[in-house]
């Protein structure tokens, strides 16, 4: 399976102007650790569900190479354990302290992957659905897709002030709660992409149509 390294290292997490649950910007260290560099397919998907996995997602976007989505938090984390049974690997989701340091690519202070500005043609992109995983510029990382096409599933609790007292080392977010973190963009909000900053957050229960999720790979 290809995972991109993200290696150790700080980086300013949140937003002092954003909105109140990116703040206060605050530094955080986060331990090496891989990242899939794209969103789960269907293809992907449908192997664990051949295996046993479970029911299909209620979803009618089928292209193999369309990210999975109406998946829940716990079909995400099924999927990831049945990962790890398989390949005997660290696999899971990310944490919304590793994602976002894998979103901003190793540069400091950008609204965006990419830069400060929204791209032009994203006005026009994702009209009815979203798009095969890979389409558009990797960022620094090697990564496709973040903060766009599909909203992410974290493995954090959500909580909207929990910047406010987080650890500075590896924060996992509260012990407890009623939400999970997500993380990126939707095709079916009229703004599609989000900042890297932007947080996000479902009841783990829920399946929607612009939730999928990418896995995270402990470093062995």
């Amino acid at each position: 399976m290809e995972l991109v390294r993200i290696d150790a290292g700080w980086f300013t997490m949140g937003s002092d102007d954003g909105l109140e649950n990116e703040r206060p910007a605050h530094r955080v260290w986060v331990d090496a650790f891989e990242l899939a560099p794209y969103q789960v397919t269907n293809s992907e998907y449908a192997t664990f569900l051949e295996d046993g996995g479970g029911d299909p997602p209620p979803s009618s976007f089928h292209d193999p190479r369309q990210p999975v989505v109406a998946v829940s938090w716990l079909d995400a984390v099924r999927y990831c354990e049945w990962l790890r049974v398989v390949t005997g690997r660290g696999f899971r989701l990310p944490t919304e302290a590793e994602w976002e340091r894998a979103a901003r690519g190793g540069v400091e202070g950008r609204r965006y992957p990419w830069g400060d500005e929204p791209r032009p043609g994203d006005a026009t992109r994702w009209l009815t659905g979203p798009e095969p995983v890979g389409l558009g510029a990797p960022n620094a990382f090697g990564l496709h897709d973040l903060c766009e096409n599909v909203h992410e599933w974290c493995s954090d609790w959500y909580a909207a002030d929990s910047y406010a007292t987080s650890p500075e080392r590896n924060p996992r977010g509260p012990e407890s709660g009623t939400r999970r973190v997500s993380r990126g963009g939707s095709w079916r909000h009229r703004v599609k992409v989000t900042r890297c900053a932007a947080r996000s957050s479902l009841p783990p229960e829920f399946r929607y149509t612009d939730y999928g999720f990418r896995i995270a790979c402990d470093v062995a």
